[in-house]
């Protein structure tokens, strides 16, 4: 285990690693995977204001786009929230692609894994996070955003969920800090140990095994994404799988066929 960070650091060397690890956490922990274990922990809004933003522009930019998406939004929507929601306004502007505070979680270490290995060359991580140690914003998120006395990291999910959401077994993270890590915050926590740990997944030792066993535990593109385009996505991995026979590993002859 990595001494050198506040939280826990635990290299990961094969697949029934990970599971033993992930199963050893008490339950109820949320999981993020990341392609590149050297991404932090940020929302895409904290990425987005560090990069073009001044500092002092952060809180009536974040309230801008947010009014604009409420203003147009009911064009395409079945739906409508209440304008007073912001969780649940937030949750729709994550699951359409705008920057948001929210940070996508998933109650399911595997889900996690699927998203950390589908797509790396590299290193990969997996995130877990202590839900006892954060503060559930579920049903009080206005509240917690506006109360300087609870915790700087919440967790929860909105009341209405989409079809995404359930089927990735999904919650969200939010900070107070939205341009800092995760990682950086939890420094200040009394036990960040007990709070977050970093799974870091070797690729090459990982990789082939662990998309094996989630394909077939049905965790695919397909099924994370219940629409065409998720249907699309999977088709990737189909490139390197196959029922009788391995095509990483085994050539065909184009003549045999």
């Amino acid at each position: 285990m990595n001494k050198n960070k506040p939280y826990r650091v635990e290299p990961i060397r094969s697949w029934d690693e990970y599971s033993d690890k992930v199963g050893a956490l008490c339950h109820g922990w949320g999981f993020r995977g990341h392609a590149d274990s050297t991404w932090p922990l940020m929302s895409t809004l904290g990425r987005y204001l560090n990069a073009y933003v001044k500092e002092k522009y952060w809180t009536v930019q974040e309230e801008r786009i947010a009014r604009i998406f409420q203003r147009k939004a009911h064009l395409f929507l079945t739906h409508i929230p209440e304008r007073s929601d912001t969780f649940q306004w937030l949750a729709l502007m994550q699951h359409h692609g705008a920057p948001t505070r929210l940070l996508d979680f998933t109650w399911s270490p595997y889900v996690a894994a699927f998203f950390a290995l589908v797509q790396t060359t590299k290193q990969a991580a997996v995130w877990a996070v202590n839900p006892k140690r954060l503060v559930n914003v579920t049903e009080r998120f206005n509240e917690f955003l506006g109360n300087s006395r609870v915790g700087p990291i919440g967790i929860g999910e909105p009341f209405v969920m989409n079809m995404r959401l359930i089927a990735q077994s999904g919650t969200f993270i939010v900070t107070k800090q939205v341009g800092t890590p995760i990682e950086d915050i939890v420094v200040a926590y009394k036990d960040p140990k007990d709070t977050l740990v970093k799974f870091e997944l070797s690729a090459e030792l990982v990789r082939p095994p662990g998309m094996r066993a989630l394909f077939m535990m049905n965790i695919t593109n397909a099924t994370l994404f219940p629409d065409l385009d998720g249907l699309a996505r999977s088709l990737a991995y189909e490139l390197e799988f196959h029922w009788a026979h391995d095509p990483r590993k085994v050539l065909s002859d184009p003549n045999k066929q």
